[in-house]
């Protein structure tokens, strides 16, 4: 699953050699355990390299940097999130049923990594922070998703087609942001959010019929 997922979002900033190479995917496992258990900030590369036998000046062939290996695995991460939204587009429901879905995934999915996944949802924040790439992908993925169904509703006769659908689907996406966003998702009670992101949903669908 790892060699899956860190082949489908290779190529980042940071990461050398041949993106399907044996040690770069034990790397990717050492530190993806690792980051679990222990948090990204506490785990160092002479960690992961021990982990997998091999010295710290190897694994720099196939990453220039922790901050490398941590986008990896955000990017994993984040990637989880990302194949459970492209699964709901596939759904046979309604557009706007799948809209409404999407938000409550986005909520179900962050819940999850905040409270089984602490350590995880603490490298998120760290990649928000330091404007990964890995953040930036996965925000473009949402925005693409929202766009696709928007369309398809439009398409159906489910949505109205007056208001440009650039300005649409931005807006659409900001009303998804507190749903989404790790930082939020910690100073919100779980069961509030879920209730709002109903609501916020019910709006938006409201706002979208012809």
């Amino acid at each position: 699953m790892l060699l899956e997922d860190s082949a489908a979002d290779g190529g980042r900033p940071g990461e050398r050699g041949p993106a399907e190479h044996r040690t770069r995917v034990q790397l990717l496992e050492a530190a993806d355990e690792h980051f679990r258990r222990y948090g990204y900030a506490k785990t160092t590369v002479a960690d992961l390299a021990r982990a997998i036998g091999v010295s710290p000046a190897y694994v720099y062939r196939f990453f220039e940097s922790k901050q490398a290996i941590g986008e990896a695995v955000c990017a994993m991460t984040l990637g989880r999130i990302r194949a459970s939204l492209r699964a709901i587009e596939t759904e046979p429901r309604s557009a706007s049923e799948r809209l409404r879905r999407v938000y409550r995934t986005l909520v179900d999915k962050g819940g999850e990594l905040y409270f089984n996944e602490r350590k995880l949802h603490e490298i998120v924040i760290a990649a928000i922070e330091g404007h990964w790439s890995a953040v930036a992908d996965y925000k473009e993925s949402l925005k693409a998703l929202v766009r696709r169904l928007v369309v398809a509703g439009r398409e159906a006769g489910e949505f109205e087609r007056k208001t440009p659908l650039d300005d649409l689907c931005v807006a659409i996406f900001g009303t998804m942001t507190p749903f989404c966003h790790p930082i939020l998702l910690e100073q919100t009670d779980p069961d509030d959010l879920k209730t709002d992101a109903e609501q916020v949903a019910s709006l938006v669908l409201r706002s979208l019929a012809p």
